[in-house]
């Protein structure tokens, strides 16, 4: 292999144990201190244009430092330039703070080993610019939707918490003789009015266990079976994690990691369970001799596009080429699905939101007619 595992083991074994500085660190990461994505391709970027213009790795992190304009982000970069004047390497220094993946540190160590360590850092801020701009492609596709769908929800609230029991006070004062489905909309309406906190309780008690569950094995089985069966949504977040996943190996391809030791970190850094479940199997066919394609194409995560151009990639010896051009076709995939989600939802959105009002509506007033004739 080009490069030694054992860090990664040593890291993976303290990362399962229980520790209570992690716990407060990541108790601390909800209030806004965690080293986000955005702010790791901010520092990734001006990290490789400082080091380019020729300033030492310590003088690079010393001015970044300074422009940090929270002081837990300062404080975190001025501690990597104190391990770094302790002696350590960058990539050491970065693993024992925890905010960043063994996925960077071992990129970075071996940009250190073979002397690339700037066109790492480069690739790096490219891979996490990607990684947002495909946030960025989700969050666009889905707001919208889910404005909708939370407008529709409080609407349909309003309706069955004041309205509807306004109707049926009516109704009942005046011995109006109802159609089923008014008697249907008032019995939910009383049911709903009368245990609406238990829903709230339910959403509570449900966030609670997905922060309790969300790295159990058996939580992102079903976690991803559920997303995967979803119509269009299953589809799109599929072709974002495996264009995470070209893109991983694009980088590490290009900081010399071999195939099989690439495909092990990316187990580790995209956390989707079919795509690791996959990869292990990757990993294991690899190990007995079979080639990539052959491993990949009998999974069904991996289309048969990627299958194609892998085996050309074999063929050809240009496996980063072949890795870069899967990328940027995904990332175009990407783009043109996000938008053909949100449009494709934004309408099935509000028929559903249509059809529910105008059925209360309907229900509330046919009795209505009737209560008119006897009164006249």
């Amino acid at each position: 292999m080009g490069f030694q595992i054992e860090n990664i083991k040593k890291r993976e074994v303290r990362d399962k144990s229980f520790d209570l500085d992690e716990l407060l660190k990541k108790e601390i990461s909800l209030f806004g201190s965690t080293f986000s994505n955005k702010k790791k391709e901010s520092f990734y970027s001006e990290l490789y244009v400082l080091l380019q213009a020729g300033l030492e790795l310590k003088d690079a992190l010393e001015l970044i430092s300074k422009e940090q304009k929270k002081e837990a982000d300062r404080k975190l970069i001025e501690s990597v330039v104190e391990k770094l004047i302790l002696g350590k390497n960058f990539s050491e220094a970065l693993e024992e703070l925890r905010f960043f993946t063994t996925y960077e540190c071992v990129s970075i160590q071996i940009g250190e080993k073979t002397g690339t360590l700037n066109k790492v850092i480069e690739e790096l801020g490219n891979y996490y610019k990607k990684r947002n701009e495909q946030k960025r492609m989700v969050l666009n596709a889905l707001s919208y939707p889910i404005i909708i769908l939370t407008t529709a929800f409080l609407a349909v609230f309003f309706m069955l918490q004041f309205v509807v029991p306004m109707f049926a006070d009516i109704f009942k004062q005046n011995n109006v003789e109802l159609p089923w489905i008014t008697v249907k909309i008032i019995n939910i309406s009383t049911f709903f009015k009368s245990y609406y906190w238990v829903l709230f309780l339910t959403i509570i008690f449900v966030l609670v266990l997905k922060k309790l569950f969300k790295k159990k094995l058996w939580y992102k089985q079903i976690k991803s079976e559920m997303v995967l069966r979803f119509p269009f949504v299953g589809e799109f977040v599929k072709k974002v994690k495996i264009a995470q996943f070209t893109q991983a190996i694009t980088l590490l391809l290009g900081a010399k990691v071999p195939l099989l030791n690439g495909i092990q970190l990316t187990q580790k850094m995209i956390d989707f369970y079919p795509l690791q479940q996959a990869l292990i199997g990757v990993e294991n066919d690899i190990l007995i001799g079979k080639t990539l394609s052959e491993s990949i194409k009998k999974h069904t995560i991996f289309d048969s596009k990627m299958v194609s151009l892998v085996k050309v990639a074999e063929e050809t010896n240009q496996n980063q080429v072949i890795f870069e051009r899967l990328t940027t076709q995904y990332n175009k995939d990407i783009e043109y699905k996000s938008k053909m989600l949100s449009t494709a939802l934004e309408p099935l959105i509000i028929l559903i939101l249509g059809v529910i009002v105008a059925t209360i509506l309907i229900a509330m007033y046919i009795p209505m007619f009737k209560l008119s004739t006897v009164i006249g």
